[in-house]
């Protein structure tokens, strides 16, 4: 018997945004030890190469594919890359995201659009870019899209950072309602406090100490544990479609 054809993700191939650290990564390297071909997706080159090294031992591969999600013209490339080295997509992770928390008050348009562009319409970016390989396919086809508590809990000084994430679980279940009846799986992942370089991008040192004394105070959920959530998601049977799940560390309320 063939073990690596036996894996549950054995001949899938999977495109994961983000993919240079964090949850990104953890997802990448956990798709690929249960058998997918996975294109890691990130804005730097030398982080994904090194997720791609990680998983070397891995059932599937791993191919590092640099580009913007930001970048019309970097989502199109990347997207040929993958074609021409995988093949065509059927499990896309929409996991690219930036955290600049600020008060409102404070103005800060440059951020922002940051946030804007990476978490809302980077996704819609890259998803439009994937559509076609998910409706022409056959089988098992999923979108995960990475979004977060902050899309209903309420962080002051979070306002726009919470906005993008709100959107994003809208949008997902807007993309249910026109994917499920062509057979492609739309899943809305909202992880609360996790351990990842996330948090390390706040500018604000106030908010910077805050995040810190919450993850003194409470024990946070690692990106393998967001890894270990979108492993069992995507590997239920074709008819099963868990649309939203809410991951906290048992801490937090």
């Amino acid at each position: 018997m063939n073990t690596e054809s036996s894996l549950p993700l054995s001949g899938r191939i999977a495109l994961v945004t983000g993919a240079g650290s964090g949850m990104g990564a953890a997802i990448a390297a956990h798709l690929a030890a249960l058998g997918a071909s996975v294109a890691v997706v990130g804005r730097r080159e030398d982080r994904l190469q090194a997720v791609a090294e990680s998983a070397v031992a891995s059932a599937g591969r791993i191919l590092p594919v640099p580009a913007d999600v930001t970048s019309d013209a970097d989502v199109s490339a990347a997207l040929d890359r993958v074609h021409a080295e995988l093949g065509r997509v059927d499990l896309l992770v929409n996991a690219a995201g930036v955290m600049l928390p600020n008060p409102l008050a404070d103005g800060r348009a440059d951020e922002w659009e940051r946030m804007i562009d990476t978490n809302l319409t980077g996704l819609l970016r890259v998803t439009r870019a994937v559509l076609p390989d998910l409706l022409d396919g056959t089988g098992v086809r999923d979108i995960v899209n990475v979004s977060s508590i902050a899309a209903h809990a309420v962080f002051p000084d979070y306002a726009v950072y919470a906005a993008t994430k709100a959107a994003v679980t809208a949008l997902s279940a807007m993309q249910r309602t026109e994917l499920a009846r062509r057979g492609v799986r739309v899943t809305n992942v909202e992880p609360g406090l996790t351990a990842t370089e996330l948090g390390t991008h706040i500018g604000n040192e106030r908010l910077a100490a805050e995040l810190a004394a919450m993850f003194a105070a409470i024990e946070a959920v690692s990106a393998d544990d967001i890894a270990d959530l979108v492993d069992f998601v995507v590997t239920r049977p074709a008819h099963v479609n868990l649309r939203q799940v809410v991951i906290l560390p048992t801490q937090q309320a």
